[in-house]
């Protein structure tokens, strides 16, 4: 008997024994799943989605044309009109080598052109400074980014001239950077655009007859200037955008791995060399009105002519650059697109072909998955009173932006040190 209740008690015993070390198990586990749980929770609420952004190009135009009516005067007005359109961010030129020289002299500007809407179409006065952290500042109010570029508008005195060598080009955009960042305004910058469509002799006269982007010294020029840059500052992104017609060899032209990004400048005239402004004898005429007279005569009606061989060389350049995305495993950017490089707000110049341009051109790159960021045209600007009215046209464009599927890799990689 005795042996026998030793025997129930040893089982007991041992039946709670085993209870409490399940339990025990349990409570172990469920802590050990509560805390796993409780860090999911925190990464979820770190983890910022990113979506594409839509970008526009307001240049040098931001600064030049402040005169009453056109169309920058009121850095308020036309922002609050950006976010209404569902834009994300703009492309701007800071003048580096003007906030070099001194940011708060005045400088006599000349004219690039006269024919086109971008900028002054005569002689004018600027100052960078206060205007420049004014509209960045008032950007970051409205959650809007900045892209910095620069066309290198020439002034009386010719200042871009101090870019003798890859190290200056860094240093003269060194002293904007170091600007923004004293303004506390740094985080706006979403990239760094050293030249606008670096290599043409056009926008790079501080060092012109390079030829192509993928030269030797080209790419000398682009790695030495860029690995400065990041020294100082190492969390923003930097590139060279670059134009001309996108083939399927184009990938293949030279070394791009020191850009963070492809900004690459797509138009449906740049297809099968020029052929679409080759056929109306168009030469990008600067001061003769006889370039857009030709546009008006001869454009719209060569288009819709041949809409599907035109809407063909588009597409194709737009699957070429996504190839080259693919290639070189970069996010890219477009700023100006899709239709033709030149239009303005003109008797005979009609708006509806070109805006159908644009939407063809946005909805084929948003179906590729490599656009990070993309302009609805190059014409997204108050002067441009044709487009920029169209306030349910712009939101179309800037929603198949922002709901096109990109890549997680790469939208990650574009916002990597974003806050």
């Amino acid at each position: 008997m005795t042996k026998k209740m030793k025997r129930k008690e040893f089982i007991k015993s041992g039946f709670t024994l085993a209870s409490s070390i399940t339990i025990g198990s349990t409570l172990l586990a469920n802590n050990v799943n509560i805390k796993i749980v409780e860090k999911e929770k925190k990464l979820l609420k770190n983890n910022k989605t990113y979506r594409p952004l839509a970008i526009t190009m307001w240049d040098f135009s931001w600064l030049e044309r402040r005169w009453p009516g056109a169309g920058y005067e009121d850095f308020d007005q036309i922002l609050d009109e950006l976010k209404e359109r569902g834009y994300d961010a703009v492309r701007i030129d800071p003048f580096p080598h003007l906030v070099f020289k001194d940011p708060y002299r005045s400088y006599n500007l000349k004219p690039h052109w006269n024919t086109h809407d971008w900028g002054s179409p005569d002689y004018n006065r600027v100052s960078v400074e206060p205007c420049l952290t004014e509209f960045v500042s008032k950007c970051r109010d409205r959650n809007l980014k900045v892209a910095l570029s620069s066309w290198w508008r020439e002034d009386s005195e010719k200042s871009y001239q101090v870019i003798t060598s890859p190290n200056m080009l860094a240093k003269v955009w060194l002293s904007v950077l170091d600007l923004l960042n004293e303004k506390d305004m740094i985080d706006t910058i979403i990239y760094v655009d050293l030249t606008n469509e670096w290599p043409l002799d056009e926008w790079t006269p501080y060092k012109k007859g390079l030829g192509s982007w993928a030269s030797d010294e080209s790419i000398e020029w682009m790695k030495t200037s860029i690995n400065i840059l990041k020294e100082r500052y190492p969390n923003l992104k930097y590139t060279f955008s670059f134009t001309g017609e996108v083939t399927e060899q184009t990938k293949y032209w030279g070394d791009i791995k020191v850009l963070d990004l492809l900004e690459q400048h797509i138009w449906m005239v740049n297809y099968n060399n020029g052929e679409f402004y080759d056929k109306i004898d168009y030469h990008y005429e600067s001061f003769d009105p006889v370039g857009y007279q030709k546009i008006a005569k001869y454009a719209e009606k060569l288009y819709r002519e041949k809409s599907e061989y035109w809407i063909h060389g588009l597409k194709e350049q737009i699957i070429n650059a996504a190839a080259w995305s693919k290639y070189s495993k970069k996010p890219l950017i477009t700023t100006e697109c899709w239709g033709l490089v030149t239009y303005k707000d003109w008797p005979l110049l009609n708006w509806d072909w070109i805006m159908d341009l644009c939407e063809i051109g946005v909805r084929e790159a948003a179906i590729t998955g490599r656009w990070v960021a993309m302009a609805t045209s190059n014409f997204c600007g108050p002067q441009f009173v044709g487009m920029w009215r169209d306030i349910e046209w712009n939101k179309k464009l800037t929603d198949i932006i922002h709901n096109s599927k990109v890549e997680t890799r790469l939208l990650n990689s574009f916002y990597s040190n974003a806050k």
